[in-house]
């Protein structure tokens, strides 16, 4: 019995133990449970407006395009539509704006006919399908990977023989979305693009080159003509802004300007088509000091030559041959650089009218010295056919009367010695006065008595070709200048 007393008592002192346990914890669990009411009531008090007016806190509403736990496909709801094709397929042609920040005009290539430009081409359109709900927000914005599941802009430049997007370090494409489902859509180029020039009167030429731009078809259902897709300028004129910083060497960029205009295919008929129009003007200082100049002062060199004695064949004739070949070789490094064209250009007048006054100042030489050797080959034979002079004294001292011969000793004196050898020179001469005094041998040498003044025209030749050549290349300078500056 007393073994069973100690048992239920023990048993009892158990039960009071769990008890009294069981009161400890219970005050912390109902603690935890009303600081969880408190905050849920705090909470409901906030949404409710529960705070006094005027009180500076208030509480913003949920945006969803701010929460962490919201993908921008889900936002956008992407997958929910077809982006294959345009905006509102099948009713009035969506409008594409375009506006154009040029950043820099890098090359202009005469001899491939080409330009390189890099630009910021932005389009702006509006998709309802991108539309979402958005009270602060006022716009998201997204980079390429966006790009490629939604529908943009089929653009391409017309004539452009390369292009590329950049992508350092990141492609430069950006896409922003507004709420009401306005888009735009932003991108870094640079483009090659074909630009006719006219060379007819490089350098001192103007050149407009134009950079196009078209909505092509990338989609079988979607033909994106002018029924479908209107490109147009957005602000007119003011689309296109340049970098007051961009500069040509060879170039002066005049001004840019834009137009618009449609493109009619055969097979699948009428496109939009923008232009931007930049008109160049060349700088003519670099052709000056390189072309013009050295051109002119060969032309002038060769006339160095009138001034030299016809008897100094080693100075004359090597003088005429450097002119010719120092100008072959301008002409050759000018057309080295510049396309092959089917037309005259206004360098190249210049440089071959320059060419003909060096040529004709060898050919003039070419000439004196041909008539002093035939003039030379007379007088021989004159001498010849002239009787014994061995009682005529020394041509020096000899007085021959003007009135008799025709001839006066001022007249002798005056033409020099050209035509004629050094020695003997004057006494050839005076022989053929005495000897057309005499009728006898006048008769005989009548055949060659106008050829006695030969001597007189070879000098001239020279003393004429010192006024006729720079006059004739003066006004041909005044001429050339006028028709093309």
């Amino acid at each position: 019995m007393r073994v069973e007393a100690l048992l239920l008592l023990l048993w009892v002192w158990l039960l009071a133990a769990a008890a009294a346990a069981g009161r400890m914890v219970q005050p912390r669990g109902h603690q935890l449970e009303t600081y969880k009411q408190t905050r849920m009531r705090r909470d409901a008090r906030m949404d409710g407006g529960g705070h006094k007016s005027g009180s500076p806190i208030y509480k913003r509403s949920p945006d969803m395009t701010k929460s962490p736990m919201t993908k921008s496909e889900q936002l956008l709801r992407i997958d929910d539509h077809d982006f294959t094709m345009r905006p509102a397929f099948g009713g009035p042609p969506i409008p594409v704006g375009v506006d154009v920040q040029v950043e820099s005009l890098d090359t202009i290539s005469e001899v491939d006919m080409d330009f390189t430009m890099t630009l910021y081409l932005r389009h702006y359109w509006k998709d309802e399908r991108l539309s979402f709900q958005s009270t602060n927000n006022q716009s998201m914005t997204f980079d390429s990977r966006l790009v490629k599941k939604i529908w943009v802009p089929d653009m391409f430049f017309v004539h452009s023989k390369r292009s590329f997007i950049h992508d350092t370090t990141t492609d430069n494409v950006m896409l922003r979305v507004y709420p009401d489902g306005n888009v735009l859509y932003s991108l870094r180029v640079t483009v090659t693009a074909m630009c006719n020039m006219d060379l007819s009167r490089f350098p001192l030429d103007t050149q407009t080159c134009s950079l196009e731009i078209e909505s092509c078809s990338v989609f079988p259902s979607d033909a994106y003509t002018d029924d479908d897709l209107m490109l147009y300028w957005k602000k007119g004129n003011e689309s296109l802004n340049t970098d007051d910083r961009i500069s040509l060497s060879q170039f002066l960029i005049q001004k840019f300007h834009t137009t618009t205009k449609l493109a009619f295919y055969s097979s699948t008929g009428w496109y939009n088509r923008l232009y931007i129009h930049f008109t160049l003007r060349r700088h003519i200082f670099f052709f000056l000091l390189q072309t013009y100049f050295p051109a002119t002062l060969m032309v002038m060199l060769s006339w160095v030559s009138f001034w030299i004695d016809r008897r100094a064949v080693p100075a004359r004739v090597p003088l005429g041959i450097t002119t010719v070949l120092t100008m072959s070789t301008i002409i050759t490094g000018v057309n080295a650089s510049m396309p092959r064209v089917s037309y005259i250009k206004a360098v190249d007048i210049y440089l071959w009218v320059s060419f003909v006054f060096v040529f004709l100042s060898v050919i003039e030489y070419a000439a004196v010295n041909y008539l002093s050797t035939v003039q030379e080959r007379k007088e021989r034979k004159l001498r010849e056919r002239l009787p014994c002079t061995c009682g005529i004294g020394n041509p020096d001292e000899m007085m021959i009367d003007p009135q008799i011969t025709g001839y006066g000793s001022m007249d002798v004196n005056a033409t020099g010695n050209y035509g004629l050898p050094e020695n003997g020179g004057r006494q050839e001469r005076i022989l053929a006065q005495v000897a057309l005094n005499d009728p006898q041998i006048a008769r005989q040498v009548k055949p060659s008595r106008g050829y006695v003044n030969i001597w007189i025209d070879t000098h001239a030749i020279d003393k004429y070709s010192r006024v006729v050549f720079p006059g004739a290349y003066i006004l041909f300078n005044i001429i050339y200048w006028s028709i093309y500056s």
